[in-house]
C-alpha cells in the first residue's frame, strides 16, 4: 500500500519585492488573486486538504504577524503550525527548520512555494514518487513563453508567428513530495538546490513529476500574473 503524505510545509516568507504596492503591506502569500476574494496562501491550504493533507507547517519570513495573523482568523480546512527564522537561514536551512516542526518525523511530506496557484493531483505524485523510490520528487511545469515566437525555414523565410508558445523546457513548479529522511540531507544553512538535489540526482534518488497536460500552475512573481491569473481562473469557472 503507497504511504501518501499526510502532512506538508508551506514556504511564504517571501517579500515580493517585484509584486509591490501590494507586498508593501503584506507578505507574497497573502496578496489575492482578483476576483478570488482570498489570498495565494489560501487557495494552497484548500488544495491540500483536498489531497489528504491534515497538518501543514507554514514557514514565515517578511511581515509575518500579518500572515500569522489571517492563519489565526480564517476557516481552515486542516491543522496550521507557523514557525518564523530567528535569523536567515537559505531557502534549504529554512525548509529544514520548518519540517522539524511537522508533526510527523518519521513520515513523507509535500513542500510548496508560498507564491504559487495551480491544481493537480498530489496523491498521483506521491505514487509517481513512491514508485521510483525516490528521497525527493519535484514537480515540473511547462510554463508559455512570455514573447511571442517566430518560425522560419531553412532559407530564413519566415512561417509563422505563434504568440506566446510553451518552452521546450521543463522548470522546477515548486512543489515537492519527499521521503522522511530527506529532512536529514538538507543544509542546516545554504540552498538544498546547489547541495541536497545535486547529490540525490548523481545517486538517481531525485524524481521529476511532470504536471499533467491541462492541470493549471502560474508562478504569481509580478502584477501583471496577479492579472493574467485573474482572467485564466476566470475562463476555468463552469
Amino acid at each position: 500500500m503507497t504511504l501518501r503524505p499526510t502532512q506538508a510545509v508551506v514556504l511564504a516568507g517571501g517579500q515580493g519585492s517585484r509584486l509591490r504596492p501590494y507586498t508593501d503591506d503584506r507578505p507574497k502569500p497573502m496578496v489575492e488573486i482578483p476576483g478570488t476574494g482570498t489570498p495565494i496562501i489560501g487557495h494552497q491550504l484548500a488544495w491540500l486538504a483536498e489531497e489528504g493533507v491534515t497538518h501543514a507547517v507554514v514557514s514565515c519570513g517578511h511581515l509575518a504577524e500579518v500572515l500569522q495573523e489571517w492563519l489565526e482568523s480564517a476557516r481552515l480546512p486542516l491543522d496550521v503550525t507557523t514557525v518564523v527564522e530567528k535569523e536567515p537561514l537559505g531557502r534549504g536551512g529554512g525548509l529544514k527548520y520548518a519540517a522539524r516542526h511537522l508533526p510527523d518525523a518519521n513520515g513523507p511530506w509535500y513542500a510548496t512555494n508560498g507564491d504559487i496557484w495551480t491544481r493537480f493531483s498530489l496523491r498521483e505524485m506521491a505514487d509517481f514518487h513512491t514508485e521510483r523510490d525516490a528521497q525527493a520528487t519535484l514537480a515540473l511545469a511547462r510554463p508559455r513563453i512570455p514573447w511571442g515566437a517566430v518560425e522560419t525555414d531553412a532559407f530564413g523565410n519566415i512561417t509563422d508567428f505563434i504568440e506566446a508558445p510553451p518552452s521546450p523546457y521543463l522548470i522546477n513548479a515548486g512543489v515537492y513530495v519527499f521521503a522522511a529522511p530527506f529532512t536529514a540531507l538538507l543544509p542546516d544553512r545554504g540552498d538544498h538546490e546547489r547541495t541536497t538535489f545535486p547529490g540525490l540526482a548523481r545517486k538517481r534518488q531525485l524524481a521529476g513529476y511532470p504536471i499533467p497536460h491541462g492541470a493549471y500552475w502560474r508562478a504569481i512573481d509580478t502584477a501583471k500574473d496577479l492579472t493574467e491569473a485573474a482572467r485564466e481562473l476566470a475562463a476555468l469557472q463552469p
